[in-house]
């Protein structure tokens, strides 16, 4: 694991924090490739059922990829930094089957805006401004297509077109960002309800719920609802599906077994 990048894991959820606030927390090759391994983590441990990911307070979520690092291989290894990884659009993260809470508690664009994207809730700081600047450094914004679904179309042009910073505010107000909280510590304890919330639920239905929904994006209306009726068929058919109506009739907390 990247030093940058702390982890840890309390009471079913997993805490992922960017930590390097004297680069404004932008992303290096090590930390993209230890969050990809992270995600792997999360995926494969039965023990969580949701991840909040964050930053060290230093007043950016994240400013992006390391651009002095891309330049330095661009000359060492006459590559693009992209190329230098596994998962250059963090593609992983979208595919992590345990939701992800953002707490987004600073200014975040480019890189920092793919993970707040790639996230399935979002919690924002209240003043900060988010963007995808990539046109004003020559990068590229194939990521963001999945934002179509996210917020109206006009609005994602604009973000792309201009690489103007835009107010959190502005992305709560079409609903891209769930809330907006006046602190940073208010970021992560909203952060931190939400994962708490869905910790507690049957984490087959959770699953499937998120599965379900995404494959609507993807596959449109008729065919996603009929992709999302198949997710679904392993939870009707769990023990914990007969578990939830058994607790509730004998006015109990459920114990889900996740089978």
């Amino acid at each position: 694991m990247s030093a940058e990048i702390r982890f840890d894991v309390a009471n079913g959820v997993a805490s992922v924090t960017l930590d390097r606030p004297a680069r404004r927390n932008a992303l290096s090759i090590a930390m993209s490739e230890t969050l990809f391994d992270l995600w792997e983590r999360i995926d494969a441990d039965d023990a969580i059922h949701a991840a909040i990911v964050t930053a060290a307070d230093c007043g950016v979520f994240c400013a992006g990829m390391d651009l002095t690092e891309a330049a330095a291989v661009r000359t060492d290894r006459g590559i693009d930094i992209l190329d230098a990884l596994r998962d250059p659009f963090h593609e992983r993260m979208r595919k992590v089957r345990k939701p992800i809470v953002a707490a987004l508690n600073g200014h975040f664009t480019a890189a920092g805006m793919v993970l707040a994207a790639n996230a399935d809730l979002r919690v924002g700081l209240a003043g900060t401004r988010a963007g995808i600047t990539e046109a004003r450094v020559g990068r590229g914004t194939p990521w963001a297509v999945p934002m179509l679904w996210m917020m109206p179309q006009a609005l994602l042009l604009e973000l792309v077109l201009t690489a103007e910073m835009i107010p959190v505010e502005r992305l709560h107000a079409v609903g891209f960002v769930n809330y907006v909280e006046p602190t940073a510590d208010a970021v992560r304890e909203r952060a931190r309800t939400l994962a708490t919330a869905i910790a507690r639920n049957a984490p087959l239905s959770v699953r499937a719920g998120k599965e379900g929904l995404r494959l609507g994006a993807a596959l449109g209306a008729e065919a996603g609802f009929t992709a999302s009726k198949n997710v679904h068929r392993e939870v009707y058919a769990s023990d914990d599906a007969r578990e939830g109506p058994r607790a509730f009739a004998e006015r109990r907390p459920p114990v889900w077994k996740g089978r």
